[in-house]
């Protein structure tokens, strides 16, 4: 941790300047893409991280309630991983068959009417299996989410001594625990699914300041930002808002319809547009791969982090 990021004060400012550049990252990066998703999980795991380290400078009391408290919130974080992975995974099917689809046309150069029927069947079993991935994952939102307690608290903000209770450490989870919250809600309703009656839809925090410190007022602020492009780039409908899973399912639509005309005319003058709609299939779904296992692989980073920091901790407690 940064030295001037090593007090409880210096961790408000640490979540602060997080959030504020996760705000920031919509001006570079395209709203719920894979480069923007990757950016709040890694934001996620490195402010669990710097938790951790702080906690350890804290000299905390051994036996007390504090650890009880930072593992009931690492073991939250622990389950809603479990949930992101498990959606994550869920897409390799989609984006196996819609590669076989793209690879299907190599060789290819013209598109009769009966082959262009056969891949309009394929791209339909395709259209599908989109269509039971969300079913599925929203089935796991409702199920698993539920019993995680994601939501902002928009409570009356505990008495002062109550944030200042071992040593500023309770007024710290409190902190993380609202900001996992929202970059939790953001990963989920990218990766996994979305649905209006979110608490993407609560009212924001702009009054709520703790000591001093400005963190709830950037996360207002981020909470907003998504809300706003939420509804301005999908009309707030519900589904799985993963840029690059929408892009190859447009793309597979696109193609779709290129390959209609061929049956409609019986005609092979639509060629050209074909083999570009083709192409852009390929490239759509290989990104989609790619950028699925990169998830992946920063989840599975995320469930070392968190076994890593409650190891730390309880040896810390072993060895007083």
């Amino acid at each position: 941790m940064d030295p001037s990021f090593s007090s409880v004060n210096g961790f408000y400012t640490l979540l602060n300047h997080g959030l504020d550049d996760l705000g920031h990252s919509f001006n570079t990066h395209n709203f719920m893409s894979i480069q923007f998703l990757q950016k709040v999980l890694s934001s996620l795991c490195y402010f669990h991280s710097q938790l951790t380290v702080l906690v350890q400078k804290l000299h905390l009391p051994v036996g007390e309630k504090w650890l009880d408290e930072y593992m009931d919130e690492s073991s939250r974080l622990w389950e809603a991983c479990h949930v992101l992975k498990t959606g994550v995974s869920s897409m390799e099917n989609y984006y196996s068959s819609g590669a076989n689809i793209a690879s299907s046309f190599d060789g290819l150069h013209h598109f009769n009417p009966q082959v262009s029927r056969q891949a309009i069947r394929a791209i339909m079993g395709c259209q599908r299996e989109i269509v039971v991935l969300e079913e599925e994952n929203k089935s796991l939102m409702e199920t698993r989410v539920g019993q995680l307690s994601l939501k902002l608290d928009d409570e009356n903000i505990m008495q002062e001594s109550k944030f200042n209770a071992f040593n500023g450490f309770r007024g710290v989870l409190y902190a993380m625990r609202n900001v996992s919250t929202l970059l939790l809600m953001i990963l989920l309703s990218g990766l996994v699914f979305y649905w209006p009656k979110s608490s993407f839809c609560q009212e924001g925090y702009e009054g709520h300041i703790i000591f001093g410190s400005g963190f709830m007022v950037s996360l207002a602020r981020l909470q907003q930002r998504v809300t706003n492009e939420i509804v301005h780039q999908i009309g707030g409908q519900p589904g799985l808002m993963l840029f690059e899973f929408r892009k190859a399912k447009t793309a597979m639509e696109d193609l779709k319809e290129e390959l209609e005309k061929v049956v409609e005319f019986e005609s092979e003058e639509f060629d050209e547009q074909i083999q570009e709609k083709i192409e852009c299939l390929k490239n759509c779904f290989g990104l989609l791969r790619c950028g699925v296992e990169t998830i992946v692989g920063q989840i599975d980073d995320l469930f070392d982090e968190i076994v890593e920091g409650r190891k730390k901790l309880l040896d810390m407690c072993g060895h007083r």
